[in-house]
């Protein structure tokens, strides 16, 4: 969902979770009710998944701001409080899949989900990567979002797509009919570069992520929003154009991420949006490596 940078881990660091993984005690088998995690450099999204195998159900969603300094303490007392707002019980969660591309933050989101659900969390990372339906190359480098998004997409086409990811980074991943992740372009997101935008110019202000009347502002708020949204609107057709033929087939196009409505509404070159592919795809991969779901 939002990955500042899905091919770069922290300098010296081991992927996230690839010390040790049981791959046949991570997820239970029996598992009905299952949390799926995507830690991400701007937000920590969560999804809690009903039923089992195929039967899959996204039942309710919560977003965390990524703050890097948070201990498993905290991270503990503000889920548990977000589960007892929504009706939720941590003793209904029978499994976690946990999804990171912010390596400090990993562990402390492994012991929280160890403390307060009772499971032992499978934390997506390479040696998972056999197991799957698509097939990973430069398994060190991708982000695991990226992998997730891959999944979902490919689980559900059966064939060629491209997944769209409206993060902290704007990503682009291409898989081919046979399941094969080919690439990936990386672009900065909507929201970093209007971030960017105001802190770095003296007399322009943050603004509002939204599509302007037309192209052509007529006050400093709509101008920036033009060529925000109508300028990443025609990065998104280019590149999208640029990967299918790369790819050399009609590839299904899948928008996905917190900011994917803003561009949607505007282009017709998605043939799906769904803003939680990614936790779809975390959850399709805790299926498959407890052997209760698969390819």
């Amino acid at each position: 969902m939002d990955e500042l940078a899905p091919f770069a881990q922290a300098a010296g660091a081991d992927p996230p979770g690839s010390e040790e993984l049981d791959m046949t005690a991570a997820i239970p088998e029996d598992a009905c009710m299952l949390l799926a995690i995507d830690v991400g450099n701007s937000n920590i999204v969560g999804g809690v998944f009903g039923g089992a195998e195929h039967a899959r159900k996204l039942l309710r969603t919560f977003r965390l701001r990524t703050v890097y300094k948070k201990t498993e303490d905290e991270y503990h007392a503000v889920v548990r409080a977000i589960f007892d707002e929504h009706g939720l019980s941590p003793d209904e969660i029978d499994a976690v899949v946990i999804g990171s591309v912010v390596p400090p933050l990993t562990n402390a989101i492994e012991v929280m989900a160890r403390r307060l659900f009772k499971v032992e969390p499978l934390t997506v990372c390479p040696p998972v990567y056999p197991r799957l339906p698509v097939r990973v190359l430069a398994a060190d480098e991708i982000g695991t979002d990226l992998v997730a998004d891959a999944v979902a997409a490919y689980s559900r086409v059966r064939g060629a797509c491209i997944i769209v990811d409206f993060g902290t980074a704007l990503t682009f991943t291409g898989v081919s009919g046979d399941g094969t992740i080919m690439g990936v372009a990386i672009a900065p997101g909507l929201g970093t570069a209007v971030q960017s935008l105001s802190r770095d110019t003296a007399q322009l202000p943050d603004v509002p992520l939204s599509a302007p009347p037309s192209v052509m502002g007529t006050n400093t708020i709509q101008a920036i929003q033009s060529g925000i949204v109508f300028g990443f609107t025609g990065l998104v057709e280019g590149i999208v154009g640029r990967m299918k033929r790369d790819l050399g087939t009609e590839a299904r196009v899948i928008a996905t991420g917190g900011l994917c409505r803003i561009i949607s509404p505007i282009t017709t070159i998605f043939d799906e949006v769904d803003a939680d592919l990614t936790l779809e795809g975390l959850a399709i991969i805790g299926d498959i490596v407890a052997g209760t779901g698969g390819a």
